[in-house]
């Protein structure tokens, strides 16, 4: 089995197991009572001069194991908002990268930065659940859904206002994402069979990406000279977390690599 697999399998376990505890009325309940003062576009941030910077905050990974203990989510998103970001992710995932939803429940109370919920989105409840816990946007990743699934849990996050990241890794995904119409696609250069990274894997698919999309750039991305490098092909965003995490600043970190459009500098 598969790392994504497992990550797959466990999250269904998971999801039966909060849909016993907080049933789905409960979430459109708390759904309601979100009035539209509170949302805050996700993909119009990704639209500004040059390359937006979604920053990540993420505890940990399978491959890298933990990222940065004894921080907290108030001290890194806040130092994400005072750097520059454009937009936040927010790893709600437990058993892996031990994310939860209160991560991001505390993310929306100390930031205005619109939130994209990072998961494996396999099942409507949890779309109803991320709205009701405040993120503006929520990750599809096509690897992980049978189509007919990701064009339901698609629309399900239409309907209620959320934008989608629509997560590509290869042609074949990259098709799925277009027949369902995504407007925001991430092309992840990473491989989530093996956690390889290939950076190439953005300038191969980015051709085949028609005009009007918002395209973001995952993974493997640490220095300003990349982000410039995206910015001349077209990319619209890129998702750093990891680079940002290690950082002894993440602030100041940030503040260079959203430099990108105005110093050809190399990153320190």
């Amino acid at each position: 089995m598969s790392v994504l697999s497992r990550i797959v399998e466990s999250t269904r376990h998971d999801v039966d197991r909060r849909r016993s505890e907080v049933p789905l009325a409960e979430l459109e309940a708390a759904l309601a009572q979100r009035g539209e003062d509170q949302d805050r576009p996700f993909s119009e941030a990704l639209t500004g001069p040059g390359v937006s910077i979604i920053a990540e905050h993420k505890r940990r990974s399978p491959s890298a194991g933990p990222i940065r203990e004894g921080s907290t989510v108030e001290e890194i998103v806040t130092a994400y908002e005072r750097g520059g970001a454009a937009a936040l992710s927010v790893l709600t995932e437990r058993h892996n990268f031990d994310g939860s939803l209160d991560d991001l429940r505390t993310a929306r109370a100390v930031t205005d930065l619109p939130i994209l919920r990072k998961d494996f989105i396999v099942d409507p409840y949890q779309v109803y659940e991320t709205a009701a816990a405040g993120a503006d946007a929520l990750l599809l990743i096509v690897a992980a859904l049978e189509f007919d699934d990701l064009a339901r849990l698609y629309q399900e996050a239409r309907a209620i206002d959320l934008d989608v990241l629509v997560e590509v890794h290869d042609e074949r995904e990259l098709e799925s994402a277009l027949e369902i119409d995504a407007d925001v696609i991430g092309i992840n250069n990473r491989d989530l069979t093996d956690f390889t990274v290939d950076l190439n894997r953005t300038f191969e698919l980015l051709s085949d990406v028609p005009a009007g999309k918002i395209v973001v750039s995952e993974s493997g991305l640490y220095t300003r000279d990349q982000i410039d490098e995206l910015e001349r092909v077209g990319v619209d965003a890129v998702l750093i977390g990891e680079r940002l995490m290690r950082a002894e600043d993440p602030e100041a970190a940030l503040r260079e690599l959203c430099g990108a459009a105005e110093s050809g500098d190399e990153l320190t």
